[in-house]
């Protein structure tokens, strides 16, 4: 259990690395190609489509051949498509290449969290947050390296470096998930008619679809955050506040260590407080301090901004994942993650055509809205909970 649990943290790790890698090099990028606002929020709509629309199929493809052979393959193209930006000379190239890399981000995303679903299902404990607290370190190292590297390295070269550390860690990590079988979980539902994920509580059962759904909308409205700002964050400090490169890419550093300090403390919150009010509040505190960020014209205040909405996204997404596990297994998993990243879907073209519309501060701002909806969600599971007859 140990040595797969460390496993699927490199992988979540390396996701992290290699995405932070890639958005803090966007403003180059977007240099390179000559693109518009508008222009480049339809390209970083590849990332989105192409992760959307092989969600389903990856899947499929984990129920037929398991969750960890599926995990090291499309990490490993993960780690081969991205570079290929790089190598773009037009916005419709650069769309173009960023369904491939999208398409094998949605996949290893799929791939291990059913992993992670799994083991925590084995294990009986709420240990999701520190695989995605793995994930945020991985988007710290990514977003720090990117920002030593940006004034030095062309973004092929550093692209490239990515290619190459994305294929050394699956070749490692991969060999313990290829001969690991997938670990048998623990008992099922409680014969009150609830389901206990302990040092959770129990979720009630007797509307999964409703509950499913509303997960997956919180999953949705978080990932809009976190995928907009990713995308736009750094932009945001270049363009807006004329920063230099390195003190842009920090700012997406400076959200990447919050979200890992506060996931590192997930599960010891989700034991003591229960998932709802970690959720609730952590979508709050977001909804405060992405307005910050994002209207402010001082770059401390905007790093503020940054920290407090990274701790307070921090693990709604996993709490989100973990409550729809509960309720539905495999599938539940699936139904939030489709929607959650159909948030990722709706966030770049979203925050592009504001931007050109309203301006990017006031675009920025739609994130605190969506964290807000997620809160008043997350106030409905549980108000749901309470009238749900066991």
């Amino acid at each position: 259990m140990t040595r797969l649990r460390l496993a699927i943290s490199l992988f979540f790790a390396l996701d992290g690395f290699v995405f932070a890698g890639w958005v803090v090099r966007i403003p180059a990028v977007k240099e390179q190609i000559h693109a518009s606002a508008g222009a480049l929020g339809l390209a970083l709509l590849g990332v989105s489509v192409g992760s959307v629309a092989t969600m389903l199929l990856t899947g499929k493809l984990c129920r037929r051949y398991g969750n960890h052979p599926v995990t090291v393959v499309t990490a490993a193209l993960l780690s081969l498509s991205v570079a290929l930006p790089a190598l773009t000379h037009s916005p419709l190239q650069l769309g173009l290449v960023l369904l491939l890399f999208g398409a094998a981000y949605g996949g290893l995303n799929v791939a291990f969290n059913a992993a992670a679903v799994d083991l925590a299902e084995a294990v009986r404990r709420p240990i999701l947050p520190s695989f995605h607290a793995a994930f945020s370190a991985g988007g710290l190292a990514g977003a720090g390296l990117g920002g030593l590297l940006a004034p030095h390295l062309s973004p092929l070269r550093h692209l490239l470096l990515l290619t190459v550390t994305g294929l050394v860690v699956t070749a490692y990590a991969g060999r313990v998930l290829l001969r690991t079988p997938r670990p048998a979980t623990g008992p099922g539902p409680h014969p009150d008619g609830t389901d206990a994920v302990p040092g959770r509580g129990r979720t009630t059962v007797g509307r999964p679809r409703l509950f499913l759904t509303i997960y997956g909308l919180i999953t949705l409205c978080t990932a809009y955050g976190e995928g907009a700002l990713a995308d736009w964050g750094s932009l945001h400090l270049s363009a807006d506040l004329h920063t230099g490169p390195g003190a842009a890419a920090a700012g997406y550093a400076v959200f990447a260590l919050t979200m890992t300090v506060s996931r590192m403390a997930g599960t010891w919150l989700l034991e003591r407080l229960g998932d709802t009010p970690v959720l609730v509040a952590g979508a709050l505190l977001a909804a405060v301090g992405m307005p910050v960020a994002a209207l402010t014209t001082q770059l401390w205040a905007a790093y503020l901004g940054y920290a407090l909405t990274g701790l307070g996204l921090a693990n709604v997404f996993p709490v989100a994942v973990g409550g729809a596990g509960a309720l539905g297994g495999p599938h539940g998993v699936a139904v939030a993650s489709t929607l959650g990243y159909s948030g990722i879907l709706l966030g770049p073209p979203s925050i592009g055509f504001l931007t050109e519309a309203y301006g990017l501060p006031s675009a920025l701002t739609t994130i605190a809205a969506l964290a807000a909806v997620a809160a008043l969600l997350g106030g409905l599971v549980r108000h749901g909970r309470r009238r749900a007859p066991c």
